[in-house]
């Protein structure tokens, strides 16, 4: 179901499209970084509102990473998880891990 927002302009000096303050808030392009993708559909341009990523979080949409958290959710939803542990047991599992004692230095 198509609900009309409004109107904007295209400016004719450098191309710019204009989009009302209002129509901005409601799609959620009032925020730093919006970006719009443009995408052509059966003869009418709609604009996609998108969510910028911050270079610092590029890896975590990588597809690799992206497989991981697939399977950390499947793991998560079969109930395949470790309870939480306390510091004693972290430290205890961190001294099998890498054979060495906390604190010790190699």
């Amino acid at each position: 179901m198509d609900k009309h927002l409004g109107f904007g302009s295209v400016s004719t000096t450098d191309g710019t499209l204009v989009v009302p303050p209002e129509v901005r808030r409601q799609l959620g392009l009032d925020k730093p970084d919006a970006v719009v993708e443009f995408v052509v559909r059966e003869g009418e341009v709609v604009l996609l509102p998108k969510v910028a990523v911050h270079p610092n979080d590029v890896w975590f949409w990588e597809e690799g990473q992206q497989q991981a958290e697939q399977e950390a959710d499947e793991e998560l939803a079969a109930g395949e998880v470790n309870p939480p542990m306390t510091g004693e047991e972290f430290l205890a599992h961190l001294e099998d891990v890498t054979g060495e004692k906390a604190g010790e230095e190699s």
